[in-house]
C-alpha cells in the first residue's frame, strides 16, 4: 500500500496553501487506518514535523519506502522510523534542513542492515559522523546520493569502505577530493553508476582507480569537473569495457581523444552525452560510428568542433540510433541530419534546437525514413511550410512538436499537421508570427487528442483562435498564451486549463 502527498505551489500562495497541506493530524489519522503503508511520500509537506512522522513510524512497521523530501522533521522522527520500521529499504532526505546526525546516526543504529538507498542533499547539519554510522551499519546499501558542502573525505572513505556492495554513487560534494574516489575504486568493485557533480578539485588520479577497481561500471556522468582530461577517459576506457551510458558536460579539459578510446573500447555504449565540450571535434564521433553500433542515444550542446562529417559518421555506423538531440551545434546542417533520415530508420525522437544551418532539406529527409514521435525544432529559422508538410506526410505517429522561434512557417504547416499527424497531443508554437486563427481551427479540426499548446509571442492569433482550441478538445489540459488574448466566456468556460504569461500592452 502507498501513501502519497505532494504540496506544490508558487511563493506568492505558500502562506494561503500552507492551510490546507497535510499536517500532524491528518497524517497521524493515515497511519492509524491504515497500518500496512509499504511506502509513503511526503514531498514538501511543510507542516510535518516529527511528531507527525513518529506517529507513522509506531503504526507503519513494515513500511519500506519513505521520502522525506523538502520536509522540516527533527531528528527525534528519524530515530523513531530507525526504532520500528525495520523493513526500510528507501530513504530519501533531500532538503530536510532540520535533521543533524543525531537523528541519522539514530536510523542508521534502528534499521540500517535493511537499507538500500539513501539521498541527502542541502543538510546544514549533517556530516562525516553520519556517513561514518551508515557504513557500520548499513553494510547492504547499494545506491547512495549526496549533494552537501559538509561532507568531506574521511565520510566517504567510510562509505567505501563499509559498504561494498555499493552500485550507484551521486556525488556534489565540492570539499571532497582524489584520496576519497582512491577508495571507491580500491572497495567498491561493484560500483555500476558513478556520477560526479561540480568538482573543482579531483585529477586524473581520481578516474584512474575508477578505472582499475570498477570493472562492472556501466553509467558515469562527469559534470563540471575541470581537472579532469582525456586520460580520465583513456583509464575508464581501458577498465571500464562495459561502460554503457557516459555525460560529458562543462568539463573543457576532456577533448577529441579521451571520447575516441570510449568509442575503443566500450563497443556496448547505448547512449552518450557531450554538452558544452568545445574542445570535442568530429574523429570522436568517427570513432563511436565506428565501434559503437547499438548506440540508441545521442545527445550533443555547444560541441562547436563537431560538424556533418561527425553525424554522417555516426548515422552510418549507428543504425539502431533512436534518439538524437542536438543544440547550438552550429556547423552541422542538412547534409548530416540527411544522413540520419537516410540510414537510422528506428529513430522516433529528433530534437535540433537553434541549429541555423538546418533547412527543410533535412526534414524531408527524416520524414522519409524515419516514423518519429517527437520533433524539436525550435529555433532553426530556414525551416518553413515545406519541412513541416513533409513530416506531417510522412510522419503520422508524431505525438510531440515544437516549432517555436520559426518565422517562416504559417497556416499551411498546421493545415497539413491537422490532417496527418492525428496522434498528436502537444504542440509548441510560440514565437510564430505568421500562424493565425485559421491555422489553428484547420489544426485542431484533426488533431482532437490535443492536450497542451503554447502559443504566446504569436501576433495574428486572437481571442477567437484561442476559444477554437479550447472548445475543440476534449483532453485539453492547458493552453499558454497572453492574457488578454483570453475572453471572459473561453475563460469561464475553461479557467483550469489555462496558463497565462502577463506582458504589458
Amino acid at each position: 500500500m502507498e501513501f502519497r502527498h505532494v504540496a506544490e505551489s508558487s511563493e506568492s500562495e505558500d502562506t494561503e496553501l500552507d492551510r490546507f497541506s497535510l499536517s500532524d493530524a491528518g497524517l497521524a489519522a493515515v497511519a492509524r487506518g491504515c497500518k500496512g503503508l509499504e511506502k509513503v511520500s511526503l514531498i514538501w509537506c511543510s507542516r510535518v514535523t516529527s511528531l507527525g512522522l513518529t506517529t507513522v513510524a509506531q503504526n507503519c512497521k513494515i513500511l519500506k519506502s519513505l521520502d522525506l523530501q523538502g520536509c522540516y522533521v527533527g531528528d527525534q522522527g528519524l530515530i523513531a522510523v530507525g526504532q520500528n520500521c525495520k523493513q526500510l529499504e528507501d530513504l530519501n532526505l533531500r532538503f530536510c534542513e532540520g535533521l543533524t546526525d543525531t537523528g541519522l546516526v539514530g536510523l542508521a543504529e534502528g534499521c540500517g542492515r535493511s537499507l538500500k538507498s539513501l539521498g541527502i542533499a542541502a543538510c546544514a547539519w549533517i556530516t562525516d559522523k553520519s556517513l561514518e554510522a551508515v557504513a557500520s551499519n548499513c553494510t547492504f546499501l547499494e545506491t547512495l546520493s549526496l549533494d552537501s558542502e559538509n561532507i568531506r573525505n574521511q565520510g566517504i572513505i567510510s562509505i567505501a569502505k563499509g559498504c561494498r556492495s555499493l552500485k550507484a554513487l551521486k556525488l556534489q560534494c565540492i570539499n571532497v577530493v582524489d584520496e576519497a574516489l582512491l577508495a571507491v575504486g580500491s572497495f567498491c568493485s561493484s560500483l555500476e553508476l558513478l556520477a560526479l557533480y561540480s568538482f573543482q578539485r579531483f585529477t586524473d588520479k581520481s578516474l584512474s582507480a575508477i578505472g582499475n577497481g570498477c570493472k562492472n561500471l556501466r553509467d558515469l556522468t562527469l559534470s563540471d569537473c575541470y581537472f579532469l582530461s582525456d586520460k580520465s577517459l583513456e583509464d575508464v576506457a581501458r577498465g571500464c569495457t562495459k561502460l554503457t551510458h557516459l555525460e560529458i558536460n562543462g568539463c573543457h579539459n576532456i577533448g577529441t581523444s579521451g571520447v575516441e578510446h570510449i568509442g575503443r573500447s566500450c563497443p556496448g555504449l547505448l547512449e552518450l552525452a557531450l554538452l558544452y565540450c568545445p574542445r570535442i571535434g568530429n574523429s570522436a564521433l568517427l570513432e563511436v560510428g565506428r565501434s559503437c553500433s547499438h548506440l540508441q542515444a545521442l545527445h550533443l550542446v555547444d560541441c562547436s568542433s563537431i560538424n556533418d562529417e561527425a553525424i554522417c559518421n555516426v548515422a552510418k555506423g549507428c543504425r539502431n540510433l533512436r534518439k538524437l538531440h542536438i543544440r547550438r551545434c552550429y556547423e552541422i546542417g542538412d547534409e548530416g541530419i540527411i544522413s540520419v533520415g537516410e540510414n537510422c530508420r528506428f529513430l522516433t525522437d529528433l530534437s535540433l534546437r537553434f541549429c541555423d544551418r538546418l533547412g527543410d532539406q533535412a526534414l524531408v529527409a527524416i520524414a522519409r525514413g524515419c516514423s518519429l514521435r517527437h520533433l524539436n525544432v525550435s529555433g532553426c529559422h530556414l525551416i518553413t511550410d515545406i519541412g513541416l508538410t513533409a513530416i506531417a506526410r510522412g510522419c503520422p505517429d508524431l505525438i510531440y512538436l515544437d516549432v517555436s522561434v520559426l518565422q517562416n512557417i504559417g497556416d499551411m504547416a498546421l493545415a497539413e499537421l491537422g490532417d496527418g499527424c492525428r496522434l498528436l497531443k502537444d504542440i509548441v508554437l510560440s514565437h510564430c508570427r505568421q500562424i493565425t486563427d485559421v491555422g489553428l481551427r484547420h489544426l485542431v479540426r484533426g488533431c482532437t487528442r490535443l492536450e497542451t499548446c503554447h502559443m504566446v509571442y504569436c501576433p495574428l492569433v486572437t481571442a477567437a483562435g484561442v476559444a477554437t482550441v479550447v472548445s475543440s478538445c476534449s483532453n485539453i489540459k492547458k493552453v499558454l498564451v497572453e492574457k488578454w488574448k483570453v475572453s471572459e466566456r473561453t475563460r469561464r468556460r475553461a479557467a483550469s486549463v489555462l496558463s497565462f504569461l502577463c506582458v504589458d500592452l
